[in-house]
């Protein structure tokens, strides 16, 4: 932090002391101020912590209170986007959905756990999957094969798979392959599915869509208003029986 801003944080700390502990200051003298300041620092430098936290929960409201409005305003596209793949019910009351790029550590880890939302909750879940290939040109091409499998039924079982594949040993074309093979999936009709306008569009425009509502990074979910930042199982999982508190 700058010494200005915390100069600002330790005065308006000063001034909102109680007036008996405050001593008549010429204001107009910076000097003798920052002095004062300096010595209320030194005195009391857990000022300093109180007003960073402060800032921070002011901070992270605004973010949240406009990450609300922006995933409100793309709702349809979040939720009932055709061109989505997902799992469980169609009518679940509730719809997960989940930013993530097969690249991703954390996405791995929590794979078998998103997958596993529509049976852990007795098909009340949906799981919606958006396609945020930000790692690199293999997770691209990844995305691109998702899709395309999804074209032949088999999204869910090559998503598993890709999700499978280890980081170190790349995602090549052999590699994307030989997991469309495991899937079930035509790798020939895959291939020539990638190259097209529909299922480039797709991960183009979910790439757009996390951009527009805020997501950096992956994995990301969206659980009604609220976006969660990272693999934060507990708080998706929170954000589930808030929703479903709400159909009872």
């Amino acid at each position: 932090m700058s010494r200005t801003a915390v100069f600002a944080l330790a005065a308006a700390a000063i001034v909102l002391t109680p007036a008996c502990a405050q001593e008549k200051v010429d204001t107009s003298d910076r000097a003798a101020v920052e002095q004062i300041v300096r010595d209320y620092i030194l005195e009391n430098p857990e000022i300093i912590e109180e007003a960073l936290i402060a800032l921070s929960q002011r901070d992270s409201a605004a973010e949240q209170a406009k990450a609300r409005e922006t995933i409100l305003a793309n709702a349809d596209a979040l939720f009932n986007n055709p061109a989505d793949y997902s799992i469980g019910p169609d009518d679940a009351p509730v719809t997960v959905v989940e930013f993530f790029d097969y690249r991703c550590s954390y996405c791995k880890r929590s794979m078998p756990w998103a997958t596993a939302l529509p049976d852990a909750y007795d098909g009340k879940v949906r799981v919606v999957f958006k396609e945020f290939p930000i790692l690199s040109p293999e997770s691209e091409q990844a995305s691109l094969a998702a899709i395309a499998a999804g074209k032949q039924g088999k999204y869910a079982e090559m998503h598993v798979e890709l999700m499978k594949l280890d980081n170190k040993s790349g995602f090549g074309t052999e590699e994307i392959d030989a997991a469309g093979k495991r899937a079930g999936v035509d790798v020939t009709k895959m291939r020539a599915d990638m190259k097209s306008m529909a299922v480039q569009k797709t991960v183009a425009d979910a790439k757009s869509l996390a951009r527009s509502i805020g997501v950096a990074g992956t994995p990301n979910f969206v659980v009604g208003d609220t976006l969660v930042p990272g693999a934060d199982t507990d708080a998706v999982a929170a954000l589930i029986d808030a929703e479903l508190a709400k159909e009872s």
